[in-house]
C-alpha cells in the first residue's frame, strides 16, 4: 500500500470530501469541493471542515519521509469566510529535526485568496516502519 492509498482510505477525510492531490518530501496538496454539508449556520464553511482539509495535507507531508509521524499540536487561524467553490490546502515543511518537524498549511479559495492558515508540529517516531506498516 502506498502513502496515497493510505490517505485515500482515511474514512473521515474521504467522507467529508477531502482528496489528497499530490505529495512529495515535506509537502502535500489536498482539495475539497464545498458542499451544503460543509456549511455552518451562517452559511459559510464550518471551521471543522477547514481543519479536516488542512489536517490531511499536514499528515501527508509529515509522513512523506518514510518515518511514522503524528501531530503534537495544531492550530488554525480563519482569515476569510467562504461559501462555495473548491478549497486547496498546501502543506509545506518549515523545519525538520530528528524527532520533530514543523509544517504550515495554507488554505486558499479558487481565486487564490487565503482562507485559513494551519500550523502543526509532528513527532517523528524513532523506529522505522515495519514491513507491515504502510508508512
Amino acid at each position: 500500500m502506498t502513502l496515497k492509498d493510505f490517505f485515500d482510505n482515511d474514512r473521515f477525510a474521504v467522507g467529508n470530501g477531502v482528496k489528497l492531490i499530490e505529495f512529495g518530501e515535506g509537502r502535500a496538496i489536498a482539495e475539497m469541493q464545498i458542499e451544503e454539508k460543509h456549511l455552518n449556520g451562517a452559511g459559510t464553511v464550518q471551521g471543522g471542515a477547514l481543519f479536516t482539509l488542512a489536517d490531511l495535507a499536514f499528515a501527508a507531508a509529515a509522513n512523506s519521509r518514510g518515518k511514522m509521524a503524528v501531530s503534537l499540536d495544531a492550530n488554525i487561524s480563519f482569515i476569510k469566510a467562504v461559501s462555495s467553490g473548491k478549497l486547496t490546502a498546501t502543506a509545506s515543511e518549515i523545519y525538520l529535526r530528528r524527532t520533530v518537524a514543523g509544517y504550515k498549511v495554507d488554505i486558499t479559495a479558487e481565486n487564490g485568496e487565503l482562507v485559513a492558515v494551519f500550523n502543526s508540529t509532528a513527532y517523528r517516531k524513532e523506529q522505522e516502519p515495519k514491513k507491515t506498516d504502510v508508512l
